[in-house]
């Protein structure tokens, strides 16, 4: 079995990146276990192939140094929060056994992150439950459930609850973005293309500043948000900055 210390659940290849490719890296370099397993293949993107995104998250995972990335291929923009895929969902939550989920944002501007949300939130608690059956090469699985599901904070601005300094990390996490070729900014990428609201270079601005502006609420130059449904406690109070 191949524990991690922190599972990462986004919907879309690329959300990791764009949400908390920082925090990845600085807990990596921390000695902790971190994988992403994708709900998704991003089919339904404007720009790009399920293929070709398959390539570029397959490059981004090198570059962040994951210890695994997996895709459950769920339907891109039509799944639900229904049996069918919580079964998914815990598979992957049981295999990997984390203490730590993260996951997409609990609302946003695009429909699917606010519905992964859910699915992972609901997937993760019923990950605990013995008498719910999940399989892997034949065998059943052991419960399990994270102590702690965190969303990271994407296109609209939501307060986060915890905040983590990535200012060492920064640049590496810009690099991982841009691993993602056929979405984000990319002169050399086929101009035929449609330009898209993520293509324009613009966003990585966005991306910059808010980062900066997390980071500046922590004293440092750029930071991560998180936010939690459950109240997060410290055993020590002088960890806190």
């Amino acid at each position: 079995m191949l524990k991690l210390d922190i599972l990462v659940l986004p919907v879309h290849p690329d959300d990791a990146e764009l949400g908390c490719a920082g925090t990845i890296l600085k807990h990596i370099k921390l000695g902790h276990k971190v994988g992403v397993v994708d709900l998704t293949r991003g089919e339904l993107g404007t720009r790009g192939t399920a293929e070709i995104r398959d390539k570029e998250a397959a490059k981004a995972a090198e570059i962040l140094g994951l210890t695994v990335r997996d895709n459950l291929a769920i339907p891109d923009g039509f799944f639900t929060n229904t049996q069918e895929y919580q079964l998914k969902v815990i598979a992957a939550i049981r295999k990997y056994q984390p203490e730590i989920v993260i996951t997409n944002a609990y609302h946003d501007r695009h429909p699917d992150h606010g519905r992964a949300n859910e699915l992972v939130e609901a997937s993760s608690f019923l990950s605990g439950l013995r008498r719910i059956e999940t399989f892997e090469d034949g065998k059943l699985q052991e419960p399990w459930r994270p102590g702690q599901v965190l969303h990271f904070i994407q296109d609209r601005y939501i307060k986060p609850d915890i905040i983590v300094d990535v200012t060492e990390f920064w640049d590496k996490k810009i690099e991982s973005i841009y691993a993602y070729g056929s979405q984000f900014h990319n002169p050399d990428y086929n101009e035929d293309e449609p330009q898209t609201y993520i293509s324009s270079p613009d966003f990585i601005e966005q991306i910059n500043g808010r980062g900066r502006e997390y980071g500046k609420s922590i004293n440092a130059k750029y930071g991560e948000g998180f936010t939690s449904r459950k109240i997060l406690g410290v055993d020590n109070l002088l960890d806190l900055r």
